[in-house]
């Protein structure tokens, strides 16, 4: 059976390097079904709940660009089993992804789920649309209540992903989180204190 990202990644200086570290004949062997060109529901939930991406492309000169992509919560959709979109807020105008994309519309996507120690990396094509033009596509990529200035969408056809091991990931919390568990531990503290002070309060009665 076809191992989609690999069979993509495998270069031949790929293999070469996996033959020098001893893991090609692994790869060679390996019988599992793994082609993964489009997403199930394990993926629909995974990226729903993202607040941020990293996005690689490339240049015209070779050299690759990554990029920190950021919103609410599930600014990152899935349109349909093979498509991503998302909106495309104003950054720091260098433009480098927009440029690199119209050159090459090939990208790679890393999607990091810190407190649960899960990563999945994604191959895709590139379209960058005028969302102002489609009414339609707007409405599906808009993020409620969230202020950033919105100048393009950007879509992601899917060509393969792979979910990668969870090690070396370092958990992560975000502040809506901390604060979710701040909160039922102040809750906590209170319960215990108006309980020692009733307890005190019998036994300075009783004294």
């Amino acid at each position: 059976m076809s191992y989609k990202f690999l069979d993509i990644s495998s270069t031949p200086s790929v293999r070469a390097a996996q033959a020098a570290n001893g893991s090609r004949e692994m790869w060679e062997k390996f019988k599992g079904h793994r082609t993964f060109d489009r997403f199930t529901d394990d993926e629909v939930a995974f990226i729903a709940e993202r607040d941020s991406f990293y996005m690689a492309t490339v240049s015209e000169t070779g050299w690759p660009y990554v990029q920190h992509r950021g919103g609410p919560a599930g600014f990152l959709k899935v349109l349909d089993e093979k498509t991503l979109g998302f909106p495309d807020f104003r950054g720091n105008l260098q433009y480098i992804s927009v440029g690199n994309v119209a050159a090459n519309d090939r990208a790679a996507l890393i999607l990091v789920d810190y407190p649960n120690r899960a990563r999945l990396k994604i191959l895709a094509h590139v379209e960058m649309r005028n969302i102002a033009a489609d009414s339609e596509l707007a409405a599906r990529l808009a993020v409620p209540g969230y202020k950033a200035k919105l100048e393009r969408a950007c879509l992601l056809y899917l060509e393969t992903f792979d979910w990668n091991c969870p090690q070396h990931i370092t958990p992560r919390y975000t502040m809506d989180v901390i604060q979710a568990a701040v909160a039922q531990l102040q809750a906590r503290i209170t319960e215990l204190e108006a309980e020692n002070q009733a307890l005190r309060a019998q036994v300075a009665a009783h004294a």
